[in-house]
């Protein structure tokens, strides 16, 4: 090969390499400048960032009753079991009070001598008969006889065992025969027509509770009946020592008409915190720097903006933005730490 056909065949291999590179050299620069950085981006819209607590309680009856004997004795009696409606000052038991009744009987007697005396100790005085302080003697001894006949119909009386309020017998603890002490429990009773769920709630949320907040409860022992009805009817003042739990109590107007019994387990969702319609973007999105929180937005030239904004709460993947960002806005996803303003961006996923 020739000297001349050395130089040629060189001049050609460097044009064809050259033509080769062009096209890369185009698509790396986009023809007239860097390449669009593809990016996946948000647009900002209204959401809910509400903070809803979930606590499960047993339901209870807003009244319960615990009837004890007044007296002891041995059952001679007992009229109701589990299940039975009663009415204030129904007679459910009765104690066998012989002995008391005896007693009774006794201190009447007794009355009724002392009565005797007294009559003829005034009709005595009023002939100036009989002294001054035999007089009164008589006249104490009679209160006293009197007094012991008051007591002892009292005790007769605690051997009738009624009850206090209208409502449903759900326990009964005693079988005629039982031989009861006093002060011992016999029955419960309850008023079902408002059932109760009281909820341990911590202190750090019980403050943005209020009586008469609407909370939805849901009993798995109702099913498709769910969801409950309930409102907050009252908070109590103090928490718990151990716990540090505030006892909010929920009133279940309608749980009897769906189904729900004492005892059934309730799962209460109550509002603690209530953020509606608050522009909100993935946490993941937020950067600092210079105490400052920012976020890179696509702008309507395909180019990275830094918005600086002012963040609020967090809720999950999400965080709240007070200031700095409108609803439309499109919000790069990502970290913005890693992107510079300015650069040329390709959306190739918008999220809502």
């Amino acid at each position: 090969m020739t000297t001349t056909t050395r130089f040629f065949f060189a001049g050609w291999l460097l044009l064809v390499l050259a033509a080769c590179s062009e096209p890369e050299r185009q698509a790396t620069s986009g023809g007239s400048g860097p390449r669009a950085l593809p990016v996946q981006a948000l647009e900002v819209t209204p959401r809910d960032l509400s903070r809803v607590v979930t606590v499960s309680n047993s339901v209870e009856p807003m009244r319960i009753i615990r009837l004890a004997a007044r007296t002891e004795g041995v059952l001679i009696e007992v009229l109701v079991e589990e299940g039975d409606q009663v009415g204030a000052g129904e007679v459910i038991a009765r104690i066998d009070v012989r002995e008391q009744r005896a007693e009774l009987a006794r201190a009447r007697a007794r009355l009724h001598q002392k009565e005797a005396t007294f009559a003829r100790y005034e009709q005595l005085r009023d002939r100036n008969f009989v002294d001054l302080a035999s007089f009164e003697e008589s006249r104490a001894e009679l209160e006293v006889a009197s007094t012991d006949v008051d007591l002892w119909e009292t005790r007769v009386a605690f051997g009738t065992v009624a009850s206090s309020i209208d409502g449903t017998v759900v326990a009964r603890y005693v079988e005629p025969g039982e031989a009861v002490s006093r002060h011992g429990e016999l029955f419960s009773i309850a008023d079902l027509s408002s059932l109760v769920v009281r909820l341990g709630i911590s202190e750090l949320d019980v403050g943005n509770l209020r009586v008469g907040d609407a909370v939805v409860v849901n009993v798995d022992a109702v099913g498709e009946r769910n969801p409950v009805a309930g409102a907050i009817r009252r908070i109590f003042p103090a928490a718990e020592a151990d716990s540090r739990l505030v006892t909010v109590e929920v009133e279940l107007p309608d749980a009897l008409a769906h189904g729900v019994r004492p005892g059934f387990l309730a799962r209460a969702r109550l509002l603690v915190e209530q953020r509606e319609n608050v522009l909100a973007v993935p946490a993941g999105s937020v950067a600092e720097s210079d105490g400052q929180h920012f976020v890179m937005v696509v702008n309507g030239e395909d180019r990275l903006e830094r918005r600086v904004i002012e963040p609020g709460v967090i809720r999950g993947a999400w965080r709240e933005v007070v200031t700095g960002l409108a609803a439309g806005d499109r919000v790069v996803s990502a970290n913005p730490l890693e992107m510079n303003a300015g650069d040329r961006v390709r959306v190739v996923e918008l999220l809502t």
